[in-house]
């Protein structure tokens, strides 16, 4: 055999194809040897179309059927990388597992796409397998900063959380809980006797807190609830607007015979005798939604349904 020759050679074809052929090899005959290779010309890029390189998307699912069945979809299609390697974290369940998809990826700087695969879904958008990269790159973009919870247990123990949605205290008995808020240093309330009080944020508002008759909170405005549930003393106390950097401590009243319990997004801790809750600015929580269905138009549909 003779020497390699680099040399390309272009063979069209009046098919779907190009193939193309590289001299490799010459024989002692001259005859060249070629390799060959084909090109479909379907998947070929026009030469004036731009190159676009693939997103970096890694999926998480929650548990239910439907969700896995659309992690299996939609990673065929888009591959799957790691939360930490991604460009986009698409978050596939419910209201629920979405908030765990923001707790556990809060230090990444990625946004958090959140899509419907479970009952509620108001932090998702609606499931659709097609056109996702188009509907990433138009998302319109919330950010919420979460509570942090900071509670003493009756053992002594401390007890650290975040919670995007609420801080809830109740009742762990079958007495009313007898409650003392203080804000910002100040006493605002002696006692609130109640089944319980949380604190949200606006994101939250919708959730626990309006079940409890609390208001609706406007996304992006610098204000959290501070709200009562099933309030017998004072008896039309409904709850209180507090600036966002506010930080407020409520103290459990006899809590040996009034025992209290703390939730902070599904984090409890029981036999809790103070919890102290302000928002957290440090951490950024970045949540997508396709045009037109942000948090502020669902915040205006639940106040008109």
């Amino acid at each position: 055999m003779g020497p390699f020759y680099a040399k390309w050679r272009e063979v069209k074809s009046d098919k779907t194809t190009l193939l193309w052929g590289r001299a490799v090899a010459k024989g002692a005959d001259g005859a060249l040897a070629f390799r060959m290779r084909t090109v479909d010309k379907s998947q070929q890029r026009p030469k004036d179309t731009p190159y676009m390189p693939r997103l970096r998307i890694a999926f998480l699912a929650s548990h239910a059927p439907s969700a896995e069945e659309a992690l299996a979809e939609l990673s065929a299609r888009h591959g799957n990388v790691p939360p930490e390697d991604a460009q986009f974290i698409v978050a596939l369940g419910g209201d629920g597992f979405m908030l765990q998809t923001l707790h556990a990826t809060e230090r990444l700087d990625a946004p958090v796409y959140g899509m419907n695969r479970g009952t509620v879904g108001f932090l998702m958008n609606e499931y659709d397998a097609e056109g996702l990269v188009q509907r990433l790159q138009a998302a319109e973009e919330e950010i919420i900063n979460p509570l942090s919870m900071t509670a003493l247990a009756a053992d002594g123990s401390m007890h650290s959380a975040l919670a995007i949605n609420e801080v809830s205290l109740l009742r762990a008995g079958p007495q009313a809980a007898k409650l003392r808020i203080t804000v910002d240093g100040k006493l605002r309330m002696p006692e609130l006797v109640c089944d319980g009080a949380l604190v949200c944020t606006p994101a939250g508002s919708t959730a626990y807190n309006y079940s409890a008759h609390g208001p609706i909170l406007p996304i992006g405005s610098d204000v959290l609830a501070l709200t009562a549930m099933a309030a017998f003393r004072p008896r039309r106390w409904r709850g209180a607007l507090l600036p966002k950097k506010a930080v407020v401590r409520i103290d459990v009243l006899n809590p040996e015979k009034r025992p209290v319990m703390a939730d902070a997004d599904g984090k409890a801790v029981r036999n809790v005798v103070s919890v102290e809750v302000r928002s957290d600015p440090s951490i950024r929580h970045r949540i997508l939604f396709d045009p037109g269905h942000g948090l502020e138009e669902r915040l205006f549909q639940e106040q008109f349904t």
